[in-house]
């Protein structure tokens, strides 16, 4: 009975052996498995929110694909199981074989002592066999033990992964969550930020408008002027060509017929002056009073209004464009920190990958641009030397220009107000590029030779084509 116990005992624990290391194989991909996931998520929270999703799904197959993988192995150990209870009946028809077996040895001993002995010796033989695969059985037992016990402590750290992976998995979503958010707060700050730039620019429309009318109006009134300054001039001319004719017709005529013809043609002469004096009079009253009257007051009260309706408007744009700057930089500014944080490693990386090139290049490259500094250098004092004689000049011609528009547009109380340092350097600088210009067009005109226009070609092929194109009607 003790024999068949042991053998029994060895068959039992060869099949748990098999059991537990199977158990440990499956254990082993499923803890490798978690922990590549876990290592894919956490290297994967720092990336940039729109890579989130695409890992997300990543993780999600995978964890589908563990979890299939565990029903396989465990419709695998319930196999195993089933096959195990096989043997254990098995292994009970081969005990109830060895039961058999005794009761024939003790027959055989009843039958003789020799055989007796013969079989008891057989048997302690078998028995020590029998102990031996016992104890080895029993280290094993041991060590599968062990490795059963190393096996749980691996499977409870896979779960504590599992349960941090879950919790990873959380904190994701919540970050999804929160980029939605600041995506839709930033896509209603840039919507206010263009409804503010419309805005300002129908006030700018409105006020380039008003500019308009009032340089129109401007124009206008010059050219009214200048009409009575070129009337004035010819009254003053014609008043002095008449007292000079006047003078020489009195001295000519005091001495011959001063009297008889000299006196009605003096009389004649001024009352045609006083005649065009009057006209001329009459002709600008009308146009002085309306320039003083219509135009002057309308401008200054158009210009008014430009201002009180435009100031509360400007106002408003002003504050409100600082507030959607000063809400989008409050918002803007920790997402900028967390991607320079996040970049900063690797363009530290880049650096140190780059340093070594980059000097060899600089090493490569610092003779060649040395011997191009000493080959240039005569040729660039040269050219330094002639730029600044030419600004000097230039500076000068501007500064003189400058003045004398500055004295043109004070002289008259119309141009007064424009008479600011803008429209002067403006004016001063169009002046010394208008030559340049007018110079650079004649020579163009004369050097540069026009394009050939290509000449068609008459050939049939295009009259057969307008033959077809004929009206048989006509």
């Amino acid at each position: 009975m003790s024999v068949s116990k042991f053998v029994i005992l060895t068959i039992f624990l060869s099949l748990i052996l098999t059991h537990v290391r199977a158990e440990a194989s499956v254990d082993g991909k499923v803890s490798d498995s978690e922990d590549e996931a876990v290592k894919v998520v956490r290297s994967d929270t720092s990336v940039d929110s729109s890579a989130l999703k695409v890992e997300l799904d990543n993780l999600k197959s995978k964890i589908h694909d563990l979890e299939s993988h565990v029903d396989k192995k465990s419709k695998e150990l319930q196999a195993k199981e089933e096959i195990i209870s096989e043997k254990e009946k098995i292994v009970q028809v081969k005990s109830d074989i060895i039961a058999s077996l005794q009761s024939e040895i003790t027959s055989l001993q009843k039958k003789g002592t020799l055989d007796a002995e013969k079989q008891v010796g057989k048997a302690h033989a078998r028995a020590g066999e029998l102990e031996k695969k016992i104890d080895k059985l029993k280290r094993e037992q041991e060590t599968q033990h062990k490795e059963k016990q190393a096996l749980e402590a691996r499977v409870n750290e896979a779960e504590e992964k599992a349960h941090q992976l879950s919790l990873e998995l959380e904190s994701v979503d919540k970050l999804k969550r929160e980029q939605e958010t600041q995506q839709k707060d930033k896509v209603a700050l840039e919507a206010r930020v263009n409804e503010a730039e419309e805005k300002a620019h129908q006030l700018s429309l409105k006020l380039e408008s008003l500019q308009k009318t009032k340089d129109e109006q401007k124009t206008r009134i010059r050219k009214i002027e200048r009409a009575l300054k070129v009337a004035e001039e010819e009254m003053i001319k014609a008043k002095s060509d008449a007292i000079a004719k006047a003078k020489e017709l009195m001295e000519y005529f005091m001495e011959t017929h001063w009297n008889e013809r000299g006196k009605p043609a003096m009389e004649m002469v001024i009352q045609k002056v006083v005649e065009k004096k009057a006209q001329a009079e009459k002709w600008a009253a009308p146009h002085i009073e309306t320039i003083k009257t219509k135009w002057i007051p309308t401008v200054e009260e158009q210009w008014v209004v430009l201002k009180t309706n435009a100031e509360p408007h400007v106002q408003s744009l002003t504050k409100k464009t600082i507030e959607v700057y000063e809400a989008s930089k409050s918002k803007v500014t920790p997402h900028i920190v967390q991607v320079r944080e996040f970049v900063d490693p690797y363009f530290q990386e880049v650096k140190k990958f780059s340093k070594p090139h980059v000097d060899q290049i600089a090493a490569v490259t610092k003779p060649h641009v040395d011997k191009v500094r000493v080959a240039i250098k005569p040729h660039t004092t040269k050219v330094v030397h002639a730029y600044g004689k030419f600004l000097q000049s230039a500076t000068t011609y501007h500064n003189q220009i400058q003045a004398s528009v500055q004295e043109m547009l004070k002289r008259h109380e119309l141009t007064r107000p424009l008479a600011t340092k803008e429209l002067e350097w403006f004016a001063a600088s169009s002046l010394l590029a208008l030559p340049i210009i007018v110079l650079f067009r004649i020579f163009s005109a004369i050097f540069w030779k026009k394009a050939k226009k290509p000449v068609r070609n008459n050939h049939t092929n295009q009259a057969r084509r307008k033959a077809k194109r004929g009206h048989p009607e006509k």
